[in-house]
């Protein structure tokens, strides 16, 4: 009986541990982690236009290889 105060039900660990958590996406050195609305999803195109860029990068990189990508 003395486990319980004030009517309300022990605590276990994992509880107060929940309860201390700190939200991941605001977590100081977390640099681009952003909580989104729920059901938010990216645009295609942000990942379409990141494997042009890459790609055009990498390309860009070999052309200074001597017998690279001789563009």
């Amino acid at each position: 009986m003395s486990a319980q105060l004030n009517g309300s039900a022990p605590q276990t660990g994992a509880q107060a541990v929940i309860a201390d958590a700190i939200d991941p996406a605001r977590r100081p050195d977390v640099l681009f982690r952003v909580r989104r609305d729920e059901g938010h999803q990216a645009s295609a195109w942000w990942m379409i236009g990141a494997f042009v860029g890459v790609s055009l990068a990498v390309i860009a990189l070999l052309s200074f290889v001597p017998g690279g990508a001789g563009v």
